[in-house]
């Protein structure tokens, strides 16, 4: 996958980069980054950017020949069929099934936006769609695009050292993950389950759905209410509900 993002910080998108999942795609050659900064498109000696809003208004706005130009010049550089995507307060919720989606693409352009946003312009004629990582006010749109980016990164082939990895994790079949343990057996007094280290791998598998279920219900019902479950899923979380109302009529 190619993928370009539109910023006036390059060095801190590469710069975070090079750990890691993405680290390792990038140096398998299984990610490709490349970067444009808005300030190499200006006319002027101050290699201006931003303006103030028309109607009067506080802070500024990315102008729109730089931010165009800038988008324009990653856009030539990533395959065909790829996505302009601006990060924004306004865009549909990243989640898991966004990062599935664009996994499958042959790139990406992210546009990353500062100040008080982008010129209309820039989204209209630049972007093709616009995401969110959540409901909160970030500096920039770098730090979302490196959200995006190590998302979409781990879910691509060869990235992960156990492609299982990205099969089992949290979000993927609309559920959370459930604990996990490793060794000691025994810390500070708590003891890794029995069920763990039993060697049964049916009960393993059924208990990790166990766990999986009933913490999402405890932590994240909303998943639930979304997604619903699957009939053993559900099945297992009638089970958690029955024990957990007789422990405490106990």
């Amino acid at each position: 996958m190619h993928i370009e993002v539109v910023t006036l910080f390059p060095g801190m998108v590469r710069g975070a980069l090079d750990f890691g999942v993405v680290g390792r795609a990038l140096s398998r050659g299984l990610l490709h980054l490349g970067t444009e900064d808005p300030r190499a498109h200006t006319t002027d000696a101050h290699r201006t950017v931003d303006d103030r809003p028309y109607g009067g208004g506080p802070g500024m706005v990315l102008k729109p020949e730089p931010m165009l130009a800038a988008i324009r010049a990653a856009q030539a550089r990533a395959p065909a069929g790829s996505v302009r995507i601006g990060l924004s307060a306004q865009g549909e919720r990243f989640e898991q099934r966004h990062a599935r989606e664009l996994a499958q693409l042959p790139g990406l352009v992210l546009v990353a936006g500062r100040y008080e946003g982008l010129d209309e312009r820039v989204n209209e004629l630049g972007v093709d769609r616009e995401l969110s990582i959540g409901d909160y006010v970030l500096s920039g749109g770098e730090l979302p695009a490196l959200v995006v980016i190590d998302a979409v990164a781990r879910l691509l082939p060869g990235t992960l050292g156990d492609e299982r990895s990205s099969e089992e994790e949290s979000f993927v079949a609309g559920l959370l993950e459930g604990p996990h343990y490793t060794r000691p057996e025994s810390f500070e007094g708590r003891q890794v389950p029995p069920v763990l280290t039993g060697g049964n791998h049916a009960e393993i598998r059924r208990w990790r759905l166990k766990q999986a279920v009933a913490r999402t219900w405890q932590r994240r019902p909303d998943l639930i209410a979304a997604h619903g479950l699957e009939p053993e899923a559900s099945a297992v979380l009638n089970e958690f509900l029955t024990e957990r109302s007789r422990s405490e009529r106990t």
